[in-house]
C-alpha cells in the first residue's frame, strides 16, 4: 500500500513473516494468517496493509494451491484462453488481526501458463494494455522472455516513468516432474560403504 519508507518497511514486515513461517514448515494459510497478524500488529502506519498472492505447487502432479489477500487474481493461460483463476476472496494482510483464510486449488495441466501481475500492471495507463491478448500472443516465449516482453509493452504504453510498480511472474508448468528427490540428510538416502569411502576421498 503507498509508497516511500513506510510502504517499504511495510511490505518487509510482511515479507519477512511470511519467509519465517515458511521456514518453519507452516502451509500457506497458516502463512497467511501469521503474515496478518505480523502487519496489523508491527507496522509503523495506523491503517497500513499489504495484498499478496501466496502459492505452493507440487512439481510431480501440478497441484497449484493459492491463496489471494486482496491482490489482483492470478491468471491462467490454457489451451489459447486467459482466464482469471477464481480463488476464495481474502482480506489483505494488516487489516483484521485475527482474520481466518481461505486457500483454492488449481490443478494445473501439462502446457499451463500461470501468470501474477501486481495492479499497476493493470491500473492507470498500463489498463491500455490488452493484457490478455498480450499473454496469448507471448505464450511461445520461454516465461524469462514472456516477462521481458511484457514489461516492454507495459513501458511502451505508460510511459518510461510508471506511477505504480508493474510486477510480473510467469510460471509454465510442463507435466510430471520425476521421482522425488531431497536434500533433508543421510536418513532419506541410503548409501552403500564403496559410496561413502569414495565420498570422504573426494573432499
Amino acid at each position: 500500500m503507498g509508497h516511500g519508507v513506510a510502504s517499504a518497511l511495510t511490505a518487509t514486515l510482511g515479507v519477512g513473516s511470511l519467509r519465517n513461517s515458511r521456514r518453519r514448515g507452516a502451509g500457506l494459510v497458516a502463512q497467511a494468517e501469521e503474515a496478518n497478524r505480523a502487519v496489523a500488529e508491527n507496522a509503523n502506519v495506523r491503517g497500513a496493509y499489504v495484498t499478496a498472492v501466496l502459492g505452493r505447487i507440487d512439481l510431480t502432479t501440478g497441484r497449484c494451491e493459492l491463496v489471494n489477500a486482496g491482490h489482483v487474481p492470478p491468471i491462467l493461460v490454457r489451451d489459447g484462453r486467459v482466464v482469471p483463476v477464481d480463488l476464495p476472496g481474502n482480506f489483505p494482510f494488516g487489516m483484521f488481526p485475527g482474520e481466518s483464510y481461505r486457500s483454492g486449488e488449481l490443478p494445473l495441466l501439462p502446457g499451463d501458463r500461470l501468470v501474477v501481475v501486481t495492479d499497476g500492471m493493470r491500473d492507470r495507463n498500463a489498463a491500455d494494455l490488452d493484457l490478455p491478448a498480450a499473454l496469448l500472443r507471448l505464450s511461445h516465449l520461454h516465461p524469462r522472455e514472456a516477462v521481458r516482453a511484457l514489461s516492454d509493452a507495459v513501458l511502451e504504453i505508460a510511459g518510461p516513468a510508471l506511477t505504480d510498480d508493474a510486477t510480473l511472474l510467469v510460471v509454465d508448468w510442463y507435466g510430471d516432474h520425476g521421482p522425488r528427490r531431497s536434500t533433508a540428510g543421510a536418513d532419506t538416502a541410503r548409501v552403500s560403504p564403496d559410496e561413502e569411502r569414495s565420498a570422504h576421498r573426494g573432499r
